[in-house]
């Protein structure tokens, strides 16, 4: 096998998530019909708080509350009520995405697999154990845990120290997001591959090692038989 380790983004990597249908299901609760305007609404403000707590700017707590202020005042609920609400109820909608399954089966036993999200922990395990993954994964990095959010290389640090000895030129970052997965891979020393689904366009100075279009390709640049 070229790599020893492999280590993955969750959120639209190795998971769907569908927020939308998540928060429709949980403000129905609220006798709230959560439009698609609704969601773009709340994208709005939720996307930039995003991008601010990966550069650092703010905490995941600060996500949490400041993406469901205005809903907290139409449910009389606390934010951080809302968002544990949301964060269970996407354990439930997200599922393996396309040629997941088939790509954790044919890598488990040949290569130890880890994630690295910026994901909320109160979704991560959660989900694990619906979608029967947990398994797969020698350790489970969530940057709420440690205070900082990939491309921070302590995030990075932080999984090193928590894999047994392991040589760097044989470990994978695998995602879907250049500015944080690749980026944070680059600058940890590690190969990186970039999941481009849809075809996007690489306008930017990032450059990973990889490129690949579904999941399944992966594969083979692992065992090392990538033409």
């Amino acid at each position: 096998m070229k790599y020893q380790w492999v280590l993955f983004d969750a959120d639209e990597t190795l998971f769907s998530f569908n927020s939308y249908l998540g928060l429709k299901a949980m403000l129905a609760r609220y006798q709230i019909d959560f439009s698609e305007q609704d969601y773009q609404d709340f994208q709005t403000i939720n996307k930039p708080l995003w991008v601010a707590y990966q550069n650092n700017e703010i905490t995941a707590q600060d996500i949490q509350t400041r993406r469901f202020a205005k809903l907290s005042e139409q449910t009389g609920v606390e934010p951080l009520k809302l968002n544990q609400e949301l964060m269970a109820e996407m354990a439930l909608v997200s599922q393996p995405l396309a040629g997941v399954m088939e790509t954790l089966n044919t890598l488990y036993g040949k290569v130890k697999m880890g994630i690295i999200t910026n994901g909320f922990t109160e979704l991560q395990q959660k989900r694990l154990d619906n979608t029967q993954t947990s398994h797969f994964f020698d350790i489970v990095v969530i940057s709420e845990q440690i205070g900082a959010a990939k491309p921070d290389r302590q995030v990075f640090d932080y999984a090193f120290a928590l894999m047994d000895e392991f040589d760097r030129t044989k470990v994978l970052m695998v995602g879907d997001t250049l500015a944080s997965d690749i980026l944070g891979g680059n600058n940890s020393g590690i190969d990186t591959c970039w999941l481009n689904t849809f075809n996007l366009e690489n306008d930017t100075d990032i450059k990973p090692t990889y490129e690949i279009h579904s999941i399944n390709q992966i594969i083979k640049i692992v065992e090392g038989t990538q033409e």
